[in-house]
Formats: C-alpha cells, structure tokens, sequence
C-alpha cells in the first residue's frame, strides 16, 4: 500500500495533547449534517438510478439531463417514504452490527448477521459470499478467488461506505476498515474500487474539490493497480473530451467491458472495474453539481443505480444537506412529507430488519464515529457554546484477533489444494497439532499441498497472540481412484435437450451440464454411472457447477445403487455441507462440493436423483418461458 501524503495541519483547540497523532477539527452540526446528507444521497441515487439499472449497456442514456425518477415512484407511494435495496440495507445491517459488538466487529459476528439478515435479493460476489458461509466458511474465505467465483463483481463498492462515514477525516483507518469487510465478498482487484471510494469519503469531511478528492482515492492503492489506472484513463477522456461525455463512455466501455477471460464466464456489466471507471467519470462530468452527477451516473449505464447511490452519497458529504435539490427529496407531488422522504426508511429486503427513521439512521451513525474518535485518542470537547470533534487523521486499522472454524474438506491424491488459515493478526503465531496429510504443509497462511496418501485426517489449529489463544479442530478427507472414469455409461434423464454429460466426469468442474427440457415440466433429474463388473463404493462428491439464475437445482436428493437390476434408495446417507433444496435462486450456491458418504457397498450402479427446480422468470426475461432443471459440474465416485 502506497504511502498516504496529504497537507494536513495539527490543530489544537481548547487543550494540549501529549501524543504524536496529526489532527483536524470538524464541528459537530457540520459533521452531523453531513453524515445526514450522505445517508439522503445514498438514498437518492439508489431510488432515482433503479430506473435506469442495466438500461444502457451496448450505448449510453440520452444526452436529455435531468432524467427523473422512473418507476420507483411507485414504490415510493406505496411504502410512503424511501425503502431499501442492496445500496443501502447491508450498510445499515454493519451499522447494527457496530452497535451490538462494538465499532470493530469481527469476521465472526458480521459473516452472523449476513447469515441471519441476507435471505433473498442478494446477486454475485454478496450471493457466492454468503451461501460459502452457510456451507461452514468464514470470511475472508468466502471472498477470496479460489472460492468465490465473483469475486471481481461490483459488491463490496456499494456496500461499505458506512466504515468511511464512521472515520471522518481517518483515511487511512477508513480505508483498512473498507478492506476488510469488502474481503467478506471479493478479492485481489475486486477490492480496488472499494478502496478509492473509502477514502474519497473520509477525505470529504475536509477535502471539498471533486479532483483532488479522486487523487486521494488514487492515493490509496497498491502499485501497479488495475482500478487506478482505469482512473487515469477515465481523467484522460474527460480531458480530451470535455463537451463529448458519449465519445469518452464509448471509449471507457470499449476498454473495460468483456475484455479479460476472468469476466466472461459472468455478467461483465456488474464488472467493478468497469462499473468504478463510470462512478469516477460522473464525478469528473458533474464537478459537484448534485443533479448532473447523478444524470451522468445513470447515462453512462452499467449497474448504474450504484454508482449513482456511492457518488451521491459522497457529494452529500462534500457539500452538506443544504446542496441536495429539493425535488429529488420530495419526489411525490401529492405527498405531505414534513421531512425529506418523510424522514421513513422502510427494509424490504433483510430479514429481521426494522424500518427506521433517516434522521435517526443517522445520528446512530454519528455515535459510531464519536466512539471510533474517541478510541482512537481523538477528543470532544466544547468552545462557545459549540461541540467539536478533535479527529487523529494518522490512526490505522488492526485488524481483530480471530480463528474461525474451517468446514471439513474434501481432497484428493495428486490434485492441489489450499485452504487460507486467517488469523487477523500479524502478530499472532499459528500451530498444528497433529497430523496432516502427507504433502500438505502450512505455509503462508494457508495449509496447502498435494496430498500423496489417502485416508481420514484430523488435527488441531492454535493461534496465538500474547496471553490471548484460539484453537479449531480441522477435518480432512483424502481420496483416490475417482471410479467415474472407469464406468462403461454414464446415466442421466434422457430428455434433456444436452446429451454431453461426459463433462460431468472430465475433471472440469467449471464446465456445468445443465438438464434444460422440452417439456418445460419440473421432471425427475439423475446423474450417474454403470460399470461392466460390480465395484465397492462408500462416497460421492457432487459438485453442483454453476446453476442459471431461474433454474438448476434439486428441490429433493437422494442417492440410488442398481441391486438387481432395480434401484435401491440408500439409507442413513451423510452429506456435508448440508443441501440447500429450497426452489428459491437466492441461496443457491455455484462449483459447490458435496461430498456424500453412506456404508461402503458393492454395486455395478449408481446414482443421484431428484426433483428439478425452477421458478417464474422476472419481468426482464418473461419471454424466455418456464424452465426446470438441475445443474452439475462433476460427479466422483470413490
């Protein structure tokens, strides 16, 4: 991480302070102000940039400003007051989870709260997140690229600016905070974005220039990285096209979109890399005017409600409550609102999430900050009748001290593996107890290694750090000879319009056979193998490849073996992690191992079997029709 150079100035008023920290001074109402306007903001462009997700991709919105509230005036009326959706809910969700663990809580009590809160409308890298933390992992696992296959996606953009409006002035702080919760859903490059916003919004409680303020952002990241030099490239078109916003959209798009094989196997619209290039480049056309800024965001497209709810949040902040245009505020004509959105933020998409006054979403935000000044050595203090907020702008962010458990593995002889130890601390020394396989090591914070010899393996973590100890019991499976590759046939419903299920044992996972019919009827799915001579099976693993977004799952499970030329439903079968068979897309997991273990047989057949899964298309995709279908990326026999 590159050094962080800003003019800042040690300010002291009313008292001496006998540390070293650099400090700036905020008044309290102007804070408060602030953090009020940016919670409008995020709201604004949210509401305002619904009308205008992923309406313009291939060509940008109508050079025809202001655009206007779209459909979501509906909502509005019907809910009388703003409501939630993804820009917004999961920061209030962190917002809570200060308020009940501290203003640090750990990897632990937030993975909780995604588990407990997070039940449906959740999409890429936030989606692969929490379904690994339901599968038993923890972050910063669920982030990370070996095991989220998201991670590049725009999520963790949108959804931690509360970590940077908590540490007003504490770029650094802000930033490291940023990092750490965007690593619950993404990785590497993924983060970049995320990291230039934090500090975009922790500078603006001082910095008020819209190009000095993106400079900063640049600041923060590593060498070499990807997100800044798209935000160079983006100040260059604005510079060579300063009247022509088509012309450098073009060119961004052209450069950022479906360019890189990591984002073709997804929706490259929701890139963040590219969605972060546009939000720059609406701060660039709009230079601090509200209203143009957020009618660049939505013109320039992509996932635009995003970038329209991180900007607008962020100029609340440069500019205070007073800069927002009272018409987006009060969006209904025929609304007796007293307070802007009529002060009422209804959760409509998080379980176990109360409705809440905007006013008081925040003021609980600016007693997080008082908290986060205070333990960082900063002060209160009153001059004049006034309270302000003495701020230590060189703290940093530790992160917390943890060791969270690891789900039991599944490995096999000759293959590679890895699995990242997290301890929070690089302080903190990690040991092994007992035995592992024979080519795995710890290394690098991770166990990692190619296993040599079969077998069950179970052994111990302990981290330490000074007097404070964790410890976990960790459980490795290691397998040999995957009997798939060895049967005469491989067997799945014939109806199916793919008739390739040779991917599902080539050793590929991420090539996903998908069981899509004729009939458009739910129908019965199996996947499974003969063998000319019978063989002596105890496991399966499943892995589930990567399912559609209205189809590709079981709705129920079992496993067969051929007993006479009759299937046979096995008994007392184990299967971890357990299977979510629920019709719903939202929890549906993607490359998922299931591994399968029942008393060992001898049989010269079988199989998984199970009900095919599907629900309604949204509006979007209505014209595609009805589909049911189980997906599957491997099927191994041991």
């Amino acid at each position: 991480m590159k050094c962080i150079y800003y003019i800042f100035f040690l300010l002291v008023i009313g008292g001496c302070s006998n540390n070293t920290h650099s400090y700036k001074v905020i008044a309290a109402k102007e804070y408060h102000d602030a953090v009020y306007a940016s919670w409008l903001g995020q709201i604004i462009g949210n509401t305002y940039g619904l009308g205008y997700e992923f309406k313009f991709i291939d060509e940008p919105g109508p050079d025809d400003f202001p655009y206007g509230y779209d459909f979501t005036l509906d909502t509005l009326r019907k809910h009388d007051g703003a409501f939630s959706d993804d820009d917004t809910d999961i920061e209030y969700m962190y917002l809570l989870q200060m308020e009940k663990h501290g203003v640090e809580p750990n990897y632990n009590q937030l993975a909780n709260a995604w588990k407990n809160h997070v039940k449906e409308r959740v999409w890429f890298a936030n989606r692969m997140a929490v379904t690994l933390m339901h599968a038993g992992h923890y972050p910063p696992v669920t982030g990370n690229r070996h095991f989220n296959c998201e991670w590049f996606q725009i999520d963790p953009q949108l959804v931690n600016e509360i970590w940077a409006v908590t540490a007003p002035g504490m770029v650094d702080y802000a930033v490291a905070k940023s990092e750490y919760a965007a690593r619950i859903t993404s990785d590497d490059f993924g983060l970049e974005p995320t990291l230039h916003y934090a500090a975009m919004y922790s500078a603006a409680f001082f910095e008020k220039d819209i190009n000095r303020l993106i400079e900063i952002g640049n600041s923060v990241l590593p060498d070499s990285s990807r997100f800044s030099e798209a935000v160079d490239f983006v100040k260059e078109q604005y510079s060579l096209y300063p009247s022509n916003w088509q012309k450098a959209r073009a060119n961004v798009v052209d450069k950022y979109y479906v360019i890189e094989d990591y984002n073709r196997h997804s929706w490259a619209a929701v890139d963040a890399i590219l969605n972060g290039a546009l939000g720059v480049m609406s701060l660039l056309y709009g230079q601090g005017d509200f209203q143009q800024t957020l009618d660049y965001a939505c013109a320039f497209g992509m996932d635009a409600d995003n970038q329209a709810a991180t900007i607008c949040g962020l100029l609340g902040i440069v500019n205070g409550f007073e800069s927002l245009p009272k018409q987006l505020m009060y969006p209904l004509e025929d609304a007796d609102w007293e307070l802007p959105f009529n002060d009422s933020y209804r959760m409509i998409t998080r379980d176990g999430l109360s409705d809440a006054r905007i006013t008081e979403l925040a003021e609980r935000s600016v007693k997080q900050a008082e908290k986060i000044i205070l333990k960082q050595g900063g002060e209160i203090f009153n001059k004049d009748g006034e309270t302000y907020y003495k701020i230590p702008i060189d703290v940093v962010f530790e992160s917390p001290f943890e060791l969270n458990p690891i789900p039991k593995q599944s490995l096999r002889v000759g293959k590679q593996w890895q699995y990242p130890v997290y301890v929070g601390s690089k302080k903190a020394k990690v040991e092994i107890i007992g035995e592992l396989p024979s080519g795995v090591v710890y290394k690098d914070g991770q166990l990692q290694g190619v296993p040599a010899t079969k077998g069950t393996y179970s052994f111990e973590i302990k981290a330490t750090k000074g007097s404070d100890e964790k410890q976990i019991a960790v459980q490795l499976y290691v397998f040999d000879e995957n009997k798939a590759g060895s049967a005469s046939s491989v067997l799945f419903n014939n109806a199916a319009r793919d008739k390739n299920t040779e991917v599902i044992r080539d050793g590929d996972i991420r090539s996903t056979y998908t069981s899509v019919k004729n009939d458009h009827q739910p129908g019965i799915d199996y996947y499974g193998y003969i063998w000319d001579q019978p063989q002596k099976i105890s496991t399966l693993i499943y892995n589930n490849g990567k399912p559609g977004e209205f189809y590709g799952w079981f709705t129920d499970f079992k496993v067969e073996y051929l007993h006479e030329n009759e299937w046979v439903a096995l008994r007392d079968v184990e299967v971890f992690p357990s299977m979510n068979l629920g019709n719903s897309q939202w929890l549906k997991p993607a490359y998922q191992d299931y591994t399968i273990g029942f008393d060992t047989l001898t049989t010269r057949g079988i199989r998984i079997i199970g009900k095919a899964g599907g629900i309604k298309k949204d509006m979007a995709n209505a014209h595609l029709g009805m589909e049911y279908a189980t997906a599957i990326g491997e099927l191994e026999v041991y």
